[in-house]
């Protein structure tokens, strides 16, 4: 009988743990240049959570979207995802880059290329949050940003 109790809180505990690692995986302690070799390497694109100490709408959205296993499901395997404090280090250069004005931003970069191919912002649904990663992703939203950054000069055409 104590083997079952014993077997039970073990089973419990395993899922308490798994679930805490259901949402999305931020790189921490990750540079912008390692984060685009991570996704180099990986194929993927990068999800930059542009975010402030101060903002509740962040918090929020962290609480209550990004904790979420169908959310980070979809993230983890499409994206490289960090969450950058826009007023402090690196991410002071980087909201600038890439013309950060409020917050929550969502960025989607091209580590090729080091531009930006999709973003959005604000409070949304876990639903929608996942349209905005699908529609970052979205092949003509892609071809777009390639074509605008072919120098005129080269006279090429993609297809």
């Amino acid at each position: 009988m104590k083997k079952y109790i014993l077997l039970i809180f073990a089973c419990i505990y395993a899922i308490h743990l798994s679930a805490q690692n259901a949402g999305i995986n931020f790189l921490h302690g990750t540079t912008w240049t390692e984060a685009v070799a991570k996704a180099k390497a990986e194929n993927k694109l990068i999800f930059i959570d542009f975010y402030t100490q101060w903002c509740g709408p962040c918090l929020n959205m962290a609480q209550t979207v990004f904790s979420l296993p169908t959310v980070g499901y979809y993230y983890n395997q499409t994206f490289i995802n960090l969450k950058i404090d826009a007023e402090e280090g690196e991410g002071i250069t980087l909201a600038k880059k890439y013309g950060v004005r409020s917050y929550p931003t969502y960025a989607f970069i091209d580590p090729a290329t080091e531009e930006i191919v999709h973003h959005s912002s604000s409070r949304q649904t876990p639903e929608q949050f996942i349209q905005t990663g699908k529609d970052a992703t979205f092949l003509p939203n892609v071809l777009f940003t390639c074509k605008t950054n072919i120098p005129k000069e080269t006279g090429s055409v993609l297809f």
